[in-house]
C-alpha cells in the first residue's frame, strides 16, 4: 500500500482512463487501414502502396499513448484500480491484434505468435492465483523492455514488405529485413525470460516452494531479525548512542522489533509513525513540494524523514523507511516491494532502494530486516 492513497482512486473516467479507452477503440482503426482496400473505396489506388506506412504510423500513436495515460495518472495523483486493470489490457489488444493480422498478411509466422500469446496466457494465470491468494506479483524491467521490443519489431514487420522499399534499393530490404528479426528475436528472448521471472516469484503459490509466511519460515526470520535487533540494542548501549525512527509502510513495526529487546530503553528514544504525507510534511519536516514532485515513496523524503527524526526526538541515529507493502499501490516504476530506507547521524544523512518479494507481510518484515541492518551499520561507524 502506498503512504497517501491517490486521489480518485476508484473513478472512472479520469483524463487517465479516457486515454487507455481511446486507445483500446483505435486499435481496429489499425486493423482496418492495414488490411482493408479503403484506397480503393475513396477512389485513391496509388495510396494502396503506402497503407503499410500510414498503418505503422497508426500503430506509433496508438503506443505512444500508454506513455501519455501513465504521465495523466501520475502528474493529477489520479492512479486508479480501473486504469491499473485497463492500462495492461489495452496493450496486450493492441500487441496480439497486430501480430495476428501480420500472420494474416503472411508477414510474420504464426510460431512468433504463439509463444508471445502463451506468456501472456500463462503470467495471467500466475496473477490470477497470486490475486485469490492476496498477493501481488511485481512486475519486473524485463516486461517493461519486452512491450517496447514488441512494438518496435511490430512496426518493422508492418513496414518491411512494402513494395515501396523493394523497388527502391533491395540491400534496404535487406537490412530491413535483418533488422526486422533482430529486434523481433530480442522480443521473445524478453517474452520468455519476463515468463519465466513471474513464475520464479510465484513459486511458493504453485507449488514449488514452501509459501513465504509459513511457520518454518516465520520462525527462521523472527529469530534472525531477533538477532538483528539484540545487536543493535547492545551496540548503541556500549556506545551511548540513542536510537530513533520514522516509519510509514511499516507503521511503527521497527520500533516495536527494537522494544522487544530487554534494556532496549537505554538507546532507544522513540519513533514517529508519518503513514500519512502530513504527518511527514508537519512533524518530520518534509518539504511539501518535495512529497508533490518526487512522491511519498523516494530517496529525497527517505532522507528528509531520517534527518527530521534525528532532529525531533534528539538522537544520535535516526532510520527511516517509506515504501510500497501491498497488495496495491504500485505505480509505473514503482512496484509493490519498493521501499527506501533512510538513515541519519552526524557523519551524514543518505538512503537505499529496496525491491522486496513476497506478500504485504512479507515485505514489511524484510523492510524492518534491513532497516535494523542499516542502523547497526550506522551504529558501528560511529
Amino acid at each position: 500500500m502506498t503512504d497517501s492513497r491517490p486521489k480518485g482512486s476508484d473513478a472512472i473516467l479520469t483524463p487517465a482512463n479516457i486515454v487507455t479507452l481511446v486507445r483500446i477503440c483505435l486499435v481496429p482503426v489499425f486493423v482496418a487501414v492495414l488490411i482493408s482496400p479503403w484506397p480503393e473505396w475513396i477512389g485513391y489506388d496509388w495510396l494502396d502502396q503506402w497503407k503499410s506506412w500510414i498503418a505503422a504510423a497508426v500503430f506509433v500513436i496508438i503506443s505512444c499513448t500508454d506513455w501519455l495515460d501513465g504521465y495523466l495518472a501520475r502528474k493529477r495523483n489520479e492512479v486508479t484500480d480501473f486504469g491499473k486493470f485497463m492500462d495492461p489490457l489495452a496493450d496486450k489488444i493492441l500487441v496480439i491484434a497486430a501480430l495476428l493480422v501480420l500472420v494474416e498478411l503472411r508477414a510474420l509466422p504464426s510460431w512468433v505468435v504463439l509463444i508471445i500469446v502463451a506468456r501472456e496466457f500463462i503470467v495471467s494465470g500466475v496473477r490470477m492465483v497470486a490475486a485469490n491468494k492476496g498477493e501481488v506479483i511485481a512486475a519486473s524491467w524485463y516486461g517493461k523492455f519486452k512491450t517496447v521490443f514488441q512494438m518496435i519489431a511490430i512496426v518493422l514487420f508492418v513496414v518491411k514488405e512494402n513494395t515501396v522499399i523493394l523497388e527502391w534499393s533491395s540491400s534496404a530490404y535487406g537490412a530491413l529485413y535483418a533488422l526486422s528479426w533482430l529486434i523481433m528475436a530480442i522480443a521473445l528472448v524478453l517474452t520468455i525470460v519476463s515468463m519465466l521471472d513471474y513464475i520464479s516469484k510465484a513459486r511458493h503459490l504453485i507449488g514449488f516452494k514452501p509459501r513465504k509466511g509459513s511457520a518454518t519460515e516465520q520462525a527462521a526470520a523472527k529469530a534472525q531479525e531477533s538477532a538483528v535487533e539484540e545487536r543493535v540494542i547492545q551496540k548503541a548501549s556500549a556506545k551511548g548512542v540513542t536510537l530513533g525512527t520514522a516509519e510509514s509502510c511499516t507503521g511503527g513495526l521497527i520500533a516495536a522489533t527494537l522494544t522487544d529487546v530487554p534494556g532496549a530503553s537505554a538507546a532507544l528514544a522513540g519513533g514517529i509513525v508519518s503513514y500519512a504525507n502530513e504527518v511527514k510534511r508537519d512533524r518530520l519536516g518534509v518539504d511539501a513540494q518535495t512529497l508533490e514532485d518526487k512522491g511519498a515513496v523516494s530517496e529525497e523524503v527517505a532522507c528528509q524523514m531520517a534527518s527530521g527524526a534525528r532532529r525531533e526526538l534528539s538522537v544520535d541515529v535516526a532510520v527511516s523507511v517509506t515504501g510500497i507493502a501491498g497488495p496495491g499501490g504500485a505505480v509505473p516504476g514503482k512496484p509493490v516491494g519498493t521501499v527506501w530506507i533512510g538513515v541519519s547521524s552526524h557523519l551524514g544523512t543518505s538512503a537505499r532502494l529496496h525491491h522486496f518479494d513476497g506478500d504485504r507481510d512479507a515485505v514489511r518484515r524484510q523492510t524492518v530486516e534491513a532497516a535494523l541492518g542499516v542502523m547497526l551499520e550506522e551504529i558501528e561507524k560511529i
